[in-house]
C-alpha cells in the first residue's frame, strides 16, 4: 500500500474524529444556551478531511440537518477525498 494514501486516509480519519466531536458539542453548547462553535469551523473541519465524521455527527446529533449547505459542504467534501484517495492509490 501507498505511504501517500496511508498518510491521507489517517489524516482524514482524525479530522472526521474531531469534525463528530464538534458537532456534538456545538449540540450541547446549544441545548444549554452557552456560546457556540462558528458554522465556518464546522463546515471547514467537514471540507476539509472530516466530511464522514460531520456526515456522521449530523445524523447522530439531528445537529444542522435542515441546512441545505451543510448536506452540500459535506458531500463536496466527501467526492473530493474519494477522488484524491483514488489518485493516491494509482500512485
Amino acid at each position: 500500500m501507498n505511504i501517500y494514501l496511508i498518510a491521507f486516509l489517517c489524516a482524514c480519519g482524525a479530522m472526521s474524529l474531531i469534525a463528530f466531536i464538534c458537532y456534538g458539542s456545538d449540540k450541547g453548547r446549544a441545548r444549554r444556551g452557552e456560546w457556540r462553535i462558528p458554522e465556518k469551523v464546522l463546515l471547514g473541519l467537514s471540507f476539509f478531511g472530516g466530511s464522514v465524521g460531520g456526515l456522521l455527527g449530523m445524523n447522530a446529533f439531528r445537529h444542522k440537518t435542515k441546512h441545505w449547505y451543510f448536506w452540500a459542504v459535506n458531500l463536496a467534501g466527501l467526492v473530493w477525498q474519494a477522488v484524491a484517495a483514488y489518485f493516491l492509490c494509482a500512485l
